[in-house]
């Protein structure tokens, strides 16, 4: 190895979109990189990925909504790699529809690994990180856990309920004194292989709403959290704009969701071009499909907002010169009255 490990990381959902781009993030960076998610070929090629960059790695088929497979996973991953410093939950799956027509057997699946796939990762981080008092655990939110949007009723239900659930559980490790941090990245959309491979009953291709960014976007901000800690970040400006109009203007966003979410998820250039691919719900595609999806036509690989996440002591810098700027201006006019 060429340089001294930073630690052990656990990536959930590792193989694919979002997860995948992080897992090789975090690899560049020097952390050793264990894999949770249940396609063994996805397994294969993302561990290698590791390995070529340099690093050791563990790719574990699992199941995050089994809690069992969790904490075995876990057991594993500190019995061969060492202690776990990082835990990045991202695990998903998605259905796509108006809630009446989703069944309720695809909903509770969708529940079960979108929330209780965070709770069981947060519990085994938690559960070998806070005796020894050292850790983190990311949460991969969404702009969608502050504001539903329509046809994603059971995405949208399981980010806000991590919300609350990082939010209890941030107020126990408080209380207890614990330097262990837990971490919410809020994510806008992203061309992950998602779109590929969610099942769905929308008449075209499903899309991620415009403005679309890259994983490897949202892959750096999840880094960045994790080289330097913080407890909320919100990733780009669509997902700033999300979250502050549902606080000052939730019913305008009721309207304006009514008028523009069925046609801004669904991208009918798409439907002969790119062909969906078996639906992942109840188990993994077969092959290897890496981080993006069929969207970098039109996806964005930064924003201004974003470069300020990585450059926070820069940003501040910045920010407290212009405000001592704004105030000397202001002195200054005072006075000539």
């Amino acid at each position: 190895m060429s340089t001294q490990s930073r630690g052990v990381a656990v990536v959930t959902g590792g193989t694919a979109g979002l997860g995948r781009a992080t897992v090789r993030e975090l690899a560049a960076r020097g952390w050793d990189v264990a894999i949770l998610a249940r396609g063994e070929d996805g397994l294969a090629a993302t561990t290698a990925e590791v390995i070529a960059a340099g690093r050791r790695s563990l790719g574990i088929p699992t199941d995050v909504s089994d809690v069992d497979a969790v904490e075995r996973a876990a057991d594993r991953i500190e019995a061969e790699l060492g202690p776990i410093e990082l835990w990045v939950n991202d695990a998903m799956v998605g259905v796509f529809g108006e809630f009446l027509s989703t069944s309720a057997v695809d909903f509770e699946r969708a529940t079960a690994v979108n929330y209780f796939g965070f709770v069981n990762g947060t519990r085994a981080a938690l559960a070998r990180m806070v005796p020894r008092d050292r850790g983190h655990v990311i949460q991969v939110g969404s702009a969608l856990g502050h504001r539903g949007i329509p046809l994603q009723a059971a995405y949208c239900g399981a980010k806000h309920a991590v919300e609350g659930f990082t939010e209890s559980v941030v107020s126990e490790l408080t209380h207890a004194k614990s330097t262990v941090a837990l971490s919410v990245v809020d994510m806008p959309a992203l061309n992950t292989i998602q779109f590929e491979w969610v099942k769905s009953q929308l008449p075209h291709h499903p899309q991620p709403v415009p403005p679309i960014f890259e994983p490897e976007v949202g892959a750096t901000a999840i880094a960045d959290v994790a080289d330097r800690p913080r407890r909320r970040t919100w990733v780009g400006e669509p997902t700033v704009g999300t979250i502050l109009g549902q606080r000052f203007a939730p019913r305008f966003l009721d309207w304006y969701l009514a008028r523009t979410g069925y046609s801004g998820q669904q991208a009918a250039d798409k439907d002969a071009s790119n062909p969906m691919l078996p639906d992942n719900v109840y188990a993994p595609a077969s092959g290897d499909h890496g981080a993006r999806g069929s969207f970098s036509d039109r996806a964005h690989t930064s924003s201004p907002q974003i470069w300020l996440i990585g450059h926070r002591r820069l940003s501040a810098a910045i920010g407290g010169a212009v405000c001592a700027l704004a105030a000397v201006v202001a002195v200054r006019s005072l006075a000539r009255r």
